[in-house]
């Protein structure tokens, strides 16, 4: 009997769309991919793609200019050095993840001609690998954040440590849906975040649960990446 052919990366794209509820929205991750592989997946019907590195972006934005319907985003730790760049070149940021970041994204935006959609990166649990606010200490620099009045807040997005059992995983995801409601039901209007970045390739599916908007896949799309 001959062995099943591999499925392709169009036959990837479909079954993990047709795994989500249609209001989850599928970011290919796409950082270390050559943009013919971008390319395909776009013919495949994705138009969402995250990158981690500004510079690799902004080159693979050239050469993609093409594809109209690209959206673009920043899911990678942003330098501030970078931020500038950043908010040319993305129409998302998941990444921030401090207020001082925050605050120069907010002065940039001010004179910039573009203004992308943000996430404000949490840590639900410890992790000191990781970029990104506790609940806490969030929650007590919320009346600075709301004071970035060029910014526009969509939601959180979260990468949980490694090593997690499917209990854990799930109950972080959803802590960090509660902590968007509680702060979107105690802000103004202009505060409200409705979206979660949640889940990877790994543990997409438990964000789903757990009320993920936006998932994040690489590998499961684009099989292991190759060494930058």
């Amino acid at each position: 009997m001959p062995s099943p052919q591999p499925l392709t990366l169009t036959d990837r794209v479909i079954s993990i769309q047709r795994s989500l509820p249609g209001s989850v929205r599928l970011i290919a991750v796409s950082k270390y991919m050559p943009t013919a592989l971008i390319r395909e997946a776009y013919d495949a019907g994705l138009r969402d793609f995250g990158e981690s590195r500004v510079q690799e972006a902004i080159q693979k934005q050239a050469e993609l200019q093409d594809l109209s319907e690209l959206t673009w985003h920043l899911i990678g730790h942003l330098q501030s050095n970078k931020a500038k760049l950043a908010v040319r070149h993305f129409d998302w940021i998941h990444s921030v993840d401090s207020l001082a970041l925050a605050q120069r994204l907010n002065r940039l935006v001010a004179s910039e001609q573009n203004s992308p959609q943000l996430c404000l990166q949490v840590k639900p649990l410890p992790d000191p690998g990781k970029f990104g606010w506790t609940f806490a200490g969030l929650k007590a620099d919320l009346p600075a954040l709301k004071a970035c009045a060029h910014l526009h807040w969509r939601g959180l997005m979260t990468i949980l440590p490694m090593g997690l059992s499917s209990q854990e995983i799930l109950n972080a995801f959803h802590e960090t849906q509660q902590l968007a409601q509680d702060i979107t039901q105690q802000s103004p209007e202009d505060f409200t975040l409705h979206e979660l970045s949640m889940g990877m390739s790994n543990d997409y599916q438990l964000a789903v649960q757990a009320g993920a908007t936006m998932v994040r896949v690489g590998r499961r799309l684009f099989g292991d990446r190759p060494r930058p």
